[in-house]
């Protein structure tokens, strides 16, 4: 039987305070594993721990800015001492500062878009790599977007990293393969969260986007997890370099 648990495994979750990252982290926990919660701010994290715990589930809430390579290593460095191990990490965190023309957008825009959307999770993978190499592999999945795929309305900068995200998921899964180490990503759609509060509540832009999704809806947090689910779990064991597409068919 195909199994979907993941009990015993160690499991990090970037972003994990609210939206999709909370989702996943939620159901991460319901299968089993133990969620290290990563996020800037530690009260929303525990908020998230408490609730896991609440379900019979296993948690800890560490903040750490992904943005900023020093908070990265010090964050390794606590997984290090206190699990000694890791075995599955989904890099969630995305910052989208900038709304508009990309001809508008100015250099601190762009650094911090890229800082946290690229540079962040380039560092955790590198950090998380070495910890699984040394326990016989692991899973990572990058959530990157639709967006990566086809550009959104006044989402340029947005969307050119999670371009650069999708393929460095096809990068590092070539590297990691023979360690045992698979890398895969989610590319959510249109998906109720506070970094796309603003397409849901522009009317124009939100009925351009529902015309093109078939499901004629956009998606709530929780219908972004199972993918992740099934990416992280032995279900997937011979699946890396690839993505799933969640976004209601818009792109089919």
């Amino acid at each position: 039987m195909v199994s979907f648990r993941l009990d015993g495994k160690i499991a990090l979750i970037t972003g994990a305070s609210r939206g999709i990252g909370e989702a996943i982290s939620l159901t991460l926990a319901d299968y089993g594993a133990h969620c290290i919660l990563v996020s800037r701010k530690i009260n929303a994290l525990q908020e998230v721990a408490d609730k896991i715990k609440e379900r019979g589930g296993k948690s800890e809430a560490i903040a750490c800015n992904v943005g900023y390579l020093e908070q990265i290593q010090a964050l390794f460095k606590e997984v290090r001492h206190r699990f000694g191990r890791l075995d599955i990490l989904v890099n969630n965190a995305a910052a989208n500062p900038y709304f508009g023309d990309m001809i508008g957008v100015d250099e601190g825009a762009w650094e911090k878009t890229n800082d946290v959307n690229l540079k962040g999770p380039f560092f955790m993978i590198q950090h998380a790599a070495r910890l699984m190499r040394e326990s016989g592999g692991g899973s990572i999945v990058n959530v990157a977007s639709v967006g990566g795929l086809s550009p959104g309305i006044m989402q340029g900068i947005y969307d050119i990293t999670k371009a650069g995200l999708i393929h460095m998921t096809k990068a590092f899964a070539k590297e990691l393969g023979s360690k045992n180490i698979r890398v895969n990503a989610l590319l959510p759609g249109l998906t109720e969260t506070k970094l796309s509060r603003v397409l849901i509540e522009t009317k124009e832009i939100y009925d351009y986007a529902i015309q093109r999704i078939p499901l004629g809806r956009h998606a709530q947090p929780s219908e972004m997890a199972g993918a992740v689910l099934y990416l992280v779990s032995d279900a997937a064991s011979f699946t890396t370099g690839t993505f799933i597409l969640c976004d209601g068919g818009m792109i089919a």
